[in-house]
């Protein structure tokens, strides 16, 4: 009797611990009753009744999806290799169980159906510089048609987009030949820039030396009628006869002819000397004459 006791108590003991199931931090459990939906447990213990009901666990932790490689054609017909990743997450663990009977098979071929539509829109020039664009669409077509298997999108990457060999190359030759031009250009407008430069230079420097010139024969001749003017001074102050004032004043203007002036301003004071005296004038012009000859 108490070995039937004791077999009985183990017994009791194995269908209590039979009922008893912890559920993870990061699960959902589905409970069935005789293969009908019950209810949906937290994570700690959970107590369900042995032989009658049945815990499934739901991993509600986000997840990816790795897209097989597969050839598409391109809107140019260049056939392109890509692949991508899918990030998920389970949102309703009851419809992802009983919506979808493999969800991780469903979901690739809905990725790569998808995939194939967009790239084969696009050029393949637009299809390499147009990832991010094509993340977004691929991303929200899969985040809609998922939607009723109670899980969301996240994110959708694609890894590669790889073109034939030789559309490679001629890539490559294509990227040469434009950074060869690239090149080409702005070397040439560095020289033209240099030549610009140059050219503005020399013509400063001939506006400078004409500037010098012209500031050096005003100097010359402001000097000189400042002198003549000294001289005329001089003799006015002294109230000599005219004889006398017409020498001195052609002795000045002998000194003067000898410089590099080609005019020569006379106070007004002199013209009634030099008119009165047109012998003597005409001597001055013969002297000035012949020091300019010289």
């Amino acid at each position: 009797m108490e070995i039937l006791l004791i077999i009985f108590a183990i017994v009791i003991f194995i269908i209590a611990g039979q009922g008893l199931k912890i559920v993870h931090p990061w699960q959902k459990g589905l409970i069935e009753r005789l293969g009908r939906y019950q209810r949906t447990a937290d994570s700690g213990l959970t107590l369900i009744v042995p032989f009658l009901e049945n815990l499934k666990k739901v991993d509600m932790r986000e997840q990816v999806v790795d897209i097989p490689p597969q050839a598409v054609i391109t809107k140019d017909n260049v056939v392109v290799e890509v692949d991508a990743v899918v990030y998920y997450e389970i949102s309703d663990p009851v419809k992802v169980t009983y919506n979808v009977a493999n969800f991780w098979m469903a979901v690739t071929k809905l990725a790569q159906t998808n995939l194939r539509n967009l790239i084969g829109d696009m050029a393949l020039d637009e299809s390499l510089t147009s990832r991010e664009a094509v993340n977004t669409k691929l991303r929200e077509i899969l985040d809609d048609a998922t939607d009723k298997w109670g899980t969301k999108v996240t994110r959708v990457e694609l890894q590669k987009i790889e073109p034939p060999v030789d559309v490679t190359e001629a890539m490559h030759r294509q990227m040469k030949a434009e950074r060869e031009r690239r090149a080409m250009i702005l070397e040439a407008e560095g020289a033209k820039k240099s030549a610009i430069l140059k050219a503005e230079g020399e013509a400063e420097a001939i506006r400078q030396v004409a500037d010098a010139n012209k500031y050096q024969k005003i100097a010359i001749a402001e000097g000189e009628r400042e002198a003549i003017t000294l001289v005329f001074k001089a003799i006015h102050d002294g109230n000599p006869t005219n004889d006398l004032i017409a020498i001195k004043y052609l002795e000045a203007l002998e000194n003067v002819a000898n410089g590099n002036a080609t005019k020569v301003f006379l106070p007004m004071e002199t013209a009634g000397i030099l008119g009165s005296i047109g012998g003597i004038g005409e001597l001055f012009k013969e002297k000035v004459a012949v020091k300019q000859g010289k």
